[in-house]
């Protein structure tokens, strides 16, 4: 019955719509409105990055973005958990799975491990989240990009401080500062945190610089200059829960993380340079990048044994850089519109690995000693064809080469030479086709294949012989979609997306002991699922938002971790199978006042490969009040923000796999945080 009503409303739906779309869209590296992109693609704008938010972490915003699920540990030391639709949820620490670019620079390593934790969320402008096969032309990544662009000093020219306290200790202060001068359009931003954290022996502190600079050098030709930088020194790590610490007191912390002073500090500079030029119908796009990242962190073992273990502490000295180079034309074929794009992209890291035992939270002797080396290269090409009025095709083909060495120079007894090499390569084409059903309704399909390389950890180490894992192989995906975007008068929209992903040799864990822990090829898992978002206003200042995920992610075939057996049929871990996002916001413009009621349900999760335990299913709400006033040049607003306004008991994250069945890490109970944002425009 429901499905008869809307066909029969959906005629008049289209009536009622506006004549276009002019949100445009870059995570497919030519703009377009996004209409035309046959694909899932969703933007969160600055205004929903900040109102009323810490503006710490990626967790407080994308939750409202359908196929994407950020596990918010609370735990700084190890950075978020963030799946898109299902890939990246095994990560144990880091964020694999999922290519993350800042102004479309890698925040992600050649090998594919990621940090979120160096994305400046207090001068984004916006953050696009691509998500399906289209995302292979950006590399070694199957689940999605994610894109943070920092915002031009133009668009709110002025200085902006704000400061923010909250509960368990937390406070963040920032100071903003952009605008035009001549042809040099600037924003930097510089920000501190720092919280005790909801859990014992979870204090953080994090300091953080993001800098960029536009010249224009002429009409056709412009410079960005992207600089930034992160500190943060001695984060602790509470580590995980059993189920049964997790109900009697959920935030405390095991025995292990005081023993061994458990705790991480991170230090990070990049800088990078895009150059964009434009002759006639032909644009020329080249970036160049650096960086170098320092990282100590204190396992909750002491790693002593020289022949079985790599110590409990990692001391890792990485330098990173990379270069890109694209050509787009418009032109016409059959004397349709065409538009090629051309390019190349080249990443090397380098990294100086370190292991050493832990003494009781200081390094002892030396127990791991090698230069790690990985590359990618990639060439894609990439062309949208106009062939009828109201149809687009949307099809790219992306070579790649990953490119892994180890030099081992701890030889000791029981413990010889490690040193090797693996390359992987893989082609992966991807298509899409677009039709305008009315000028502001699209029906979308596309189809492609994903390519995933393990990352470093997973590679290091095989259970019996030396070197690299020569057997690991990379994981390859089959990608189907299709999808319905619509924007109705008034500019509500409605986006829905249904997906088929087949995997083969998905990478899990094969066994963990004394610190090392090694991986294996599974065979074949399935996700099947649909995404659905729909926001618009509703008259009287109230708007409304909803994103609706449903997954099924399971492993097809059964296959032996260590001495136990993993059954066909298990779900993957990690996974939710649902998951609802809601946002019901009021305004009162004469007064200032704004008003914002979230809700979010997730459905239980499993902990591990054998489904043996799960995270409950919860729902919390919480509430954000505003208030702003304006007046000689000033714009300030005080906020009031109470999370999980309940007070409910809820697991935040899970450790998947999780060796001593420690797999739970609580999310707080009801928290406050009050604070105000102001901003002076300069003249």
């Amino acid at each position: 019955m429901i499905g008869r009503v809307a066909l029969l409303l959906f005629p008049a739906l289209v009536l009622a719509q506006e004549p276009s779309d002019s949100v445009t869209v870059t995570a497919t590296r030519v703009e377009r409105p996004l209409l035309e992109v046959p694909a899932a693609l969703d933007r969160v704008h600055a205004d929903e990055l900040r109102f009323a938010r810490p503006q710490v972490n990626l967790s407080e915003s994308i939750s409202r973005v359908p196929g994407i699920i950020v596990q918010n540990r609370q735990n700084y030391a190890q950075d978020l958990q963030v799946s898109s639709r299902g890939f990246g949820a095994r990560a144990s620490f880091g964020i694999r799975g999922i290519r993350l670019l800042a102004d479309g620079i890698p925040a992600s390593m050649p090998d594919g491990q990621g940090q979120a934790s160096t994305f400046d969320l207090g001068s984004a402008e916006r953050i696009e989240v691509l998500r399906g096969p289209f995302s292979v032309l950006h590399g070694n990544a199957s689940g999605g990009v994610i894109n943070v662009m920092t915002e031009r000093g133009a668009r709110e020219p002025g200085i902006a401080p704000s400061l923010a306290l909250g509960s368990y200790g937390t406070t963040r202060a920032a100071l903003k500062a952009g605008g035009l001068a001549d042809s040099v359009d600037w924003r930097v931003n510089a920000s501190r945190f720092r919280t005790d954290g909801y859990r014992q022996h979870s204090a953080a502190r994090r300091e953080q610089l993001n800098a960029k600079l536009t010249f224009g050098l002429g009409e056709t030709t412009s410079l960005a200059l992207v600089a930034n930088g992160l500190d943060s020194p001695d984060t602790q790590d509470p580590l995980g829960l059993t189920r049964m610490q997790a109900e009697a007191d959920p935030r405390q912390a095991v025995a292990n993380a005081f023993t061994f002073d458990t705790r991480k500090s991170v230090r990070q500079q990049q800088a990078g340079a895009t150059l964009t030029h434009r002759v006639g119908d032909t644009s020329v796009e080249g970036t160049l990048y650096a960086g170098h990242r320092d990282v100590r962190q204190f396992l909750a073992f002491a790693g002593a044994a020289p022949a079985t273990t790599s110590g409990g502490v990692i001391d890792l000295d990485r330098d990173y850089g990379g270069a890109a180079l694209r050509v787009s034309r418009r032109d016409t074929w059959l004397g349709k519109p065409l538009t090629l794009s051309l390019g190349g992209e080249h990443e090397r890291m380098d990294e100086r690995r370190k292991g050493f035992v832990n003494l009781n939270g200081q390094p002892g002797e030396l127990r791991r000693d090698e230069d790690d080396v990985v590359t990618a290269t990639g060439l894609y090409a990439q062309g949208e064809w106009r062939f009828a009025e109201r149809w687009i095709l949307l099809a790219g083909v992306r070579t790649n080469r990953v490119a892994f060495r180890s030099s081992d120079f701890y030889i000791a007894p029981g413990n010889p030479d490690d040193s090797g090499a693996k390359t992987y390569r893989r082609t992966t084409p991807v298509a899409g086709l677009t039709w305008r059903l009315a000028p502001a309704t699209s029906l979308y399909v596309n189809a492609g294949r994903g390519f995933e390389t393990p990352t470093f950890t997973e590679l290091a180490y095989q259970n019996s012989g030396t070197g690299l894992n020569f057997a690991l192989a990379a994981s390859r995906s089959r990608h189907v979609e299709a999808g319905l975007k619509t924007v109705f008068a008034g500019g509500a929209r409605l986006n829905v997306a249904l997906f088929e992903i087949a995997t083969r040799d998905e990478i899990v864990v094969d066994a963990s002991s004394g610190g090392r822990t090694t991986f294996k090829n599974a065979g074949r898992t399935q996700r099947t699922g649909l995404e659905a978002s729909a926001e618009g206003t509703l008259g009287a200042g109230f708007e409304a938002l909803a994103a609706l995920t449903l997954l099924d992610a399971t492993f097809r075939d059964a296959f032996t971790s260590g001495a136990t057996t993993v059954l066909a049929g298990n779900r993957l871990p990690g996974v939710p199978r649902g998951n609802l996002y809601a946002e019901l916001r009021w305004r009162h413009a004469p007064s200032g006042f704004t008003a914002a009621l979230e809700a979010q349900h997730r459905t239980r999760v499993a902990v591990n490969d054998l489904n043996t335990e799960f995270a409950d299913a919860y729902t919390v709400t919480n509430l954000a009040l505003g208030f702003e006033q304006r007046g000689r040049g000033w714009r300030v607003v005080e906020f009031l923000r109470i999370d999980n306004l309940a007070d409910r008991r809820t697991i935040g994250s899970v450790i998947v796999n999780e060796t001593n069945g420690r797999f739970y890490e609580p999310a707080p109970g009801r928290g406050y945080l009050v604070g105000v944002q102001a901003r002076y425009a300069l003249d």
